[in-house]
């Protein structure tokens, strides 16, 4: 893991020096050039200053990167509230530096705080945490996976130092810039001797970019360069051995018993002889459904019945397709001895909310227990990693089985069969016979639309908590074009005046993820195919469904106020 915190802090050098970095340039030079307090002249106190802007940009970019949604959620504040802090810092200090009355209104508590002349440290600091709440780099790999860290509650002191990292390499580019600026005033006097007089300028262009990212102006200018930076990251961040780092990063182990069982079930040992030990006891359980009196159950008290534990999500396509074949098994098998308990781990911060849960369960036909596993500490007790995952456990309690993703139904009903023949008084019921949906072939990936995973957009850069206005166009494959008025959010883009999406995907069948009010309206290849009513909790919705696996261009006419999330791919 040490290598992976080396990457990260190189991976936030390629971001501090990528077309992201734009909006804030201005913001650096002013900040670390243009001091509030009148009294700093002498280089080693602009110095002072300038390394204690890079310590609270630093502290704050790290620290909600890294807690994400759970921060925010535990404040009781809106996702955008930090973001707007932020920018309302900025605009407070470019006006110090216009009206000094304000300014020395503003150096004041730092200077009896250090009790001593003011050097503008203090400030410094606060004017760099405010700096950290709007500092949004380009995501990549690195990034990604700390923001969904942060969003799915799953924060460590690990995530929180690699976060530091990332940040600190996207300030060191900044920081060389502004050393450079200063040592260039620092030799040049008529310069320098100018540098107090630009002050109440640098406060103005303060102020206009703190409304510029407001209102998010500075997308324009983003989305107009090229990403020069895109094959450094990609070399760094998305080569094998970092991929792997992060995938177990994000899902705590790789190695443990558990995963090891999977690793031999798939090598195709015999379940006869496959051990992997006691299955963990449920842990963070928020909330139970389709129990009696939503009572909790306990892996003790389902000691003699063989429990299938299935991890999934109801939002997730993948989960959706494999939940039939889970159902029939409770239905079949139920009254043989058989127990399922499916454990709902959240990927979205909708899918924290009970009341969505539980509608959806009734709207997918789950009537065996549910668990809501809201903070994950089930999902992470098993060592699990992915939506949907089966653990097969004997009446004995021990795990016997293991199986990632969707698939292999006749396999785990196999094994369900024998563990269940090992204690039954009658013959089993005829195995079930539910189609197996699985998509087979190519398919476009997964693709999320919030701010913390946008890789796949293709026309433009986002900013988190604001608006702005896309021009759609052809997107190559497996990507897609935003047009009209979007805004953005970690994890969802939020329809505003004339939106559309264009999507060039290639599957039989397009679901997303919608939530809000109002209407989609559905075209492939350019012919109109349906027209979708958005309401009530999000939920997956189907877009189009083709005869057969192939590429196709969807365009969607999205109604103010319709929110979208991820689409997932069949």
């Amino acid at each position: 893991m040490a290598t992976l915190l080396l990457i990260g802090y190189f991976a936030g050098v390629i971001a501090g020096v990528s077309p992201c970095i734009l909006p804030i340039l201005p913001i650096v030079f002013v900040a670390w050039t243009s001091p509030l307090p009148e009294s700093i002249d002498n280089r080693r106190q602009r110095q002072r200053r300038a390394l204690s802007v890079v310590a609270g940009l630093v502290l704050s970019f790290g620290i909600i990167t890294a807690t994400g949604t759970a921060l925010i959620s535990s404040l009781g504040l809106p996702q955008n509230f930090l973001h707007d802090a932020g920018i309302a810092l900025l605009v407070i200090f470019g006006v110090g530096l216009v009206v000094p009355a304000i300014g020395h209104v503003l150096e004041r508590p730092f200077a009896r705080l250090t009790r001593t002349s003011a050097t503008g440290s203090g400030s410094g600091f606060v004017l760099g945490l405010s700096l950290g709440l709007v500092f949004v780099p380009c995501a990549g790999p690195v990034l990604a996976a700390i923001s969904v860290l942060g969003a799915r509650h799953q924060f460590t002191i690990y995530s929180l130092l690699l976060s530091l990292l990332f940040a600190a390499g996207a300030a060191t580019p900044l920081l060389t810039i502004a050393l450079a600026g200063d040592r260039l005033i620092e030799r040049n006097r008529r310069l320098a001797a100018r540098a107090r007089r630009w002050r109440p300028v640098g406060g103005v262009l303060l102020v206009a970019i703190g409304l510029s990212l407001a209102f998010n102006l500075a997308a324009p200018l983003q989305r107009a360069l090229p990403s020069y930076t895109q094959s450094l990251q990609n070399w760094l961040e998305g080569n094998a051995q970092t991929s792997a780092a992060l995938r177990q990063l994000q899902n705590q182990s790789t190695t443990g018993s558990l995963v090891t069982c999977e690793n031999l079930a798939a090598a195709g040992r015999n379940f006869s002889t496959l051990n992997c030990g006691q299955a963990p006891e449920f842990r963070g359980i928020t909330a139970w459904l389709n129990t009696p009196g939503e009572k909790p159950l306990t892996m003790g008290s389902l000691r003699g019945h063989v429990v299938l534990i299935d991890f999934w999500t109801y939002s997730c396509i993948n989960c959706q397709r494999s939940l039939p074949h889970v159902e029939a098994w409770y239905q079949r098998y139920h009254q043989a001895g058989l127990e399922v308990i499916g454990i709902e781990a959240p990927e979205f911060a909708f899918e924290h909310q009970v009341a969505n849960i539980a509608a959806a369960a009734k709207t997918l036909g789950v009537t065996y227990p549910v668990a809501v596993d809201d903070n994950l500490a089930t999902w992470n007790a098993y060592e699990n990693q992915y939506w949907p995952a089966e653990y097969l456990i004997d009446a004995s309690g021990a795990v016997r089985h293991v199986d990632y993703g969707e698939g292999h139904y006749s396999d785990t009903e196999k094994v369900l069969r024998s563990l269940l023949a090992a204690h039954a008084h009658s013959p089993l019921p005829a195995p079930t016979s539910v189609p197996n949906l699985t998509p087979l072939g190519s398919l476009s990936p997964e693709t999320y639309l919030g701010t913390d995973r946008s890789q796949y957009l293709n026309n433009g850069a986002m900013t988190t908590g604001a608006s702005a206005t896309y021009r759609d166009g052809y997107p190559p494959l497996g990507s897609y074009d935003l047009g009209g008025t979007w805004r953005t959010e970690p994890e969802y883009i939020e329809a505003g005046h004339q939106a559309s999406l264009t999507l060039n995907f290639q599957a039989a069948h397009v679901y997303l993820v919608l939530g809000g009010t109002g209407t989609v309206t559905v075209s492939l290849d350019g012919r109109t195919a349906r027209t979708l009513h958005v309401s009530g909790y999000p939920t997956l919705y189907t877009l189009a469904s083709l005869p057969r696996n192939g590429e196709g261009l969807l365009t969607l006419g999205v109604s103010p106020g319709v929110r979208a999330y991820d689409f997932t791919f069949g």
